[in-house]
């Protein structure tokens, strides 16, 4: 399951398969976890992991880890990586000891260490933490400078340029590992291995001395391989010289010119011998290049240093048993095909054995395996291409114990709202116990585009929505900063832009709990206008954001255009929506003199003077009603102001239809309290919310909470759910995202990573993985029987393409699982 593993996240499992799926994974990069120490008096979190991993194609593996707190060490399988293999760790977040021949040394973010996967160490993450792992598979030469150094001076840090450079590359690999593929990740590779020898070759020179210039022997110093590596780089760079010989060499690096000879001869080599073989090298890269067919045989020969065609001819011959002119001609290798591809292969894509190859020697000394790598190395730059951008209601619900439960209200205002985002820093506006009802008003921050309709005469929307050029009742909108100073649209700069209700105080709740929240009641909010007093209305806008938009066939093309809806309650059992009229956007300025020419801040008020209305759109149609919360969430666990728009592990903007009445949201508590909050509320939403939005209409809901403690499931389903599960009177829906807890996944800039990254294919796995796990959970099936079921039973739809982090839900019907058979 996990041999060709790109993404991993330990949510696919259950809690006691966690452990053991994860250390599968990290496998692959010579490394196994162990259960993190609890602190005294405190019990551990369950495992959380989320792995992305690519190889490269010289075996190498990267990693990038989130994680909760754990502990990384050597695999016990090790020993055959013995003299080859080198760990580099990263530490991008959190903190961590390393252990290692008796010593101890501190980690901090932003510092790295160097391990040798064959040797005992413990590498104890003590906070939740990001990392980067990197598995360079053929380093022997760097693994000898590893072994000679202090558990001290094995530490990268930022204190010194190169191992800053270092850093700053780590970082971005860990950001750009999942667009990198096994070729780039050559040049990655060489380039960082080079970079880490600089760090430690400083710390050889300072234990052995400048000046070791004896005769080389079987057991080299440092200084010694750093002579050769050195000398490799300099006939690698001038590899196209004609004139190239042991003696410019040997000027060149300072060196004398019998001591050159000595080190390749230790090497079973000769410096002609290196030579030719480098070349050649070079040359059958460029013969298997499709890009430089143009070029004669005999001008790729002459590029890099041979004098004679048929000279090089042979040679090559004699070197990979084929001629130039046969390589030259053969398809495109097994490597180069697809990994995965259905079917019969393309036509002319059949696998051929490749030529025979020349034996391979085996290094005897950490001379050979110097000029080894080195030459891989050299290959993987040659390959990397060069970049030149209701009381009634609660009547109904009871507590646990059978008593009526208290009935809270609560009214929307400037008072009682954040706009644009989550915090569990946020300040409750009311406090209710578990089972306790709550009536929540929302607002739709798109009433603004209509707002006789929809925000005049009404004293909580006009309080939300005050806007003048004196005063912004709420003057953040958005997780961005209140000086607008990115893109200058206004306080918090539209980084999210869901009116929250709440948030909602929830006595006893703890990070472990989860709080079910049941949805007795859903009403629209009616307008309060003179003119449309009592009517009902909502806003459509298939705004820029929206998965149609560059996909628009007739023009204006890249248009935004917003339309407005009546909710007919005429035939109360089947509640329509009809469109009134629609309107193209207009750059509009709101009242602080900022000009707007997309929908890119929420809550400017659209001038009717300066759009053109069109009535009678949509005269055919009638939308059934779904009215629905489109964002209902606790507070996420970090820190800071989180975007309303990506949904996540807290639930956030699900944008699903059945979040209606009488269904049932759980969601894991993270911080104390909860904080819960409501609001996005929609008339009525299809799957995928195509065009960026639903019928976006202010609705007001009626919520029993009901905590569920960690004590009290134990051993249950709830007990290890670590996302969003809807039920409803005839489903279970269980939703799955591009990234399932994507601010832990994507780093320190996930809030702006996550619209670049996400896709169907991972939201479509997500929910796979979710939805095995609760049928083997919750329904007591194994892994067969659970796939066998989803594969023939189970729906799976688009939730949403336009929230970043995009949604794919899959609906278990409870038809399923008839009541006469349970049990």
């Amino acid at each position: 399951m996990l041999d060709d593993l790109r993404r991993f996240s330990t949510d696919a499992f259950p809690e006691a398969l966690r452990q053991s799926a994860l250390d599968e994974v990290l496998a692959r990069a010579l490394v196994r976890s162990e259960a993190a120490a609890s602190a005294a008096g405190q019990g551990l979190p369950p495992l959380a992991g989320h792995v992305s991993s690519r190889s490269s194609t010289l075996d190498s593996v990267f990693v990038r880890l989130a994680s909760s707190p754990l502990v990384l060490v050597p695999d016990g399988g090790n020993a055959r990586h013995s003299g080859r293999a080198v760990l580099l760790f990263v530490l991008l977040k959190g903190s961590g000891v390393l252990e290692e021949q008796g010593a101890s040394v501190a980690l901090t973010a932003n510092a790295a260490v160097l391990l040798d996967p064959a040797q005992p160490w413990r590498l104890d993450l003590r906070t939740d933490c990001r990392a980067l792992l990197v598995k360079f598979e053929s380093a022997s030469f760097l693994l000898r400078l590893v072994r000679t150094c202090s558990a001290e001076a094995k530490r990268i840090t930022p204190a010194h340029g190169v191992g800053a450079m270092c850093l700053t590359m780590a970082e971005s690999l860990a950001e750009q590992i999942d667009h990198l593929g096994r070729d780039d990740l050559l040049s990655v590779e060489a380039t960082l291995t080079d970079l880490l020898v600089t760090c430690l070759s400083r710390e050889a020179d300072d234990v052995n001395g400048p000046a070791d210039l004896a005769e080389p022997s079987d057991h080299p110093t440092s200084v010694q391989l750093s002579h050769l590596r050195r000398i490799c780089r300099t006939i690698e760079a001038r590899l196209g010289d004609a004139e190239l010989s042991i003696e410019s060499v040997a000027r060149v690096e300072g060196l004398s010119t019998r001591y050159l000879q000595k080190l390749f001869k230790v090497g079973a080599t000769s410096f002609s011998e290196y030579l030719r073989e480098r070349r050649l090298e070079r040359c059958k890269l460029d013969l298997a290049n499709r890009a430089l067919n143009h070029f004669t045989i005999s001008a790729l020969c002459f590029r890099w240093g041979f004098g004679d065609a048929a000279n090089f001819s042979r040679a090559f011959t004699a070197r990979y048993g084929v001629s130039p002119k046969a390589y030259r001609a053969q398809p495109l290798s097994q490597a180069d095909a697809l990994h995965d591809q259905r079917g019969r292969p393309l036509k002319g894509s059949e696998v051929k054995p490749a030529a025979d190859a020349a034996p391979a020697r085996t290094p005897h000394s950490p001379f050979q395996a110097l000029l080894r790598d080195h030459a891989r190395y050299a290959v993987a730059l040659a390959l990397t291409p060069k970049r030149s951008a209701s009381p009634s209601t609660s009547a109904s619900a009871s507590t646990a114990d059978g008593t009526t439960p208290n009935h809270y209200y609560l009214p929307v205002s400037d008072k009682t709202v954040h706009w644009g985002y989550l915090s569990r820093s946020l300040k409750p506006v009311i406090s209710v116990r578990s089972g306790d009802v709550v009536t929540i008003e929302t607002l739709t921050q798109h009433a603004s585009d209509d707002r006789e309709r929809m925000i005049d005469g009404d004293p909580g929307a006009e309080s939300v929505f005050h806007w003048t050029a004196d005063k912004k009742a709420v003057d953040r909108r958005g997780a961005g900063p209140m000086d607008a100073s990115i893109f200058g649209r206004g306080a918090g700069e539209g980084f999210g832009v869901h009116i929250c209700t709440g948030p909602v105080y929830v006595h006893d709740a703890e990070p472990g709990d989860v709080l079910e929240i049941r949805i007795l009641d859903v009403q629209p909010r009616p307008s309060c206008s003179a003119a449309f007093h009592g009517r009902i209305f909502g806003s459509n806008a298939a705004a820029w954001w929206g998965f149609h938009y560059r996909d628009q066939i007739t023009e204006p093309k890249q248009r935004e255009v917003v339309t407005i809806y009546e909710i007919d309650n005429g035939a109360p059992e089947a509640p329509v929506a009809r469109a009134v009229y629609n309107f193209r956007w207009t750059p509009q300025t709101d009242p602080f003199g900022v000009k707007h020419d997309t929908i890119d801040y929420p809550g400017v008020p659209v001038d009717p003077q300066s759009i053109v209305k069109r009535f009678g759109v949509l005269e055919k149609a009638r939308v059934p009603l779904r009215p629905h919360f489109g964002m209902l969430a606790v507070a996420p666990r970090e820190a800071g102001l989180v975007d309303s728009i990506p949904p996540g592990y807290f639930g956030g903007n699900l944008d699903n239809w059945r979040a209606g009445k009488g269904s049932k949201l759980f969601l894991p508590v993270s911080v104390p309290g909860a904080l819960f909050s409501a609001g996005d509320p929609h008339a009525s939403q299809g799957d995928s919310e195509l065009c960026g939005t639903a019928i976006e209409c202010s609705l007001t809901g009626v919520f029993q909470l009901v905590l569920h403690k960690r004590s009290q499931i134990e051993g249950g389903f709830l007990a290890e759910l670590n996302y969003p599960f809807l039920e409803t009177e005839t489903e279970w829906v269980v939703q799955g995202f591009s990234f399932a807890n994507h601010l832990a996944e994507l780093g320190a800039d996930a809030q702006a990573q996550i619209y670049k990254k996400s896709s169907l294919e991972g939201a479509m796995r997500d929910a796979f993985n979710k939805t095995r796990r609760y049928l083997m959970q919750a329904h007591s099936l194994d892994e067969d029987e659970a796939v066998s079921l989803i594969s023939v039973a189970v729906d799976f739809a688009v939730t949403q393409v336009v929230d970043g982090n995009w949604g794919v839900h899959a609906v278990i019907k409870k038809a399923l699982f008839p009541a006469d058979l349970a049990g």
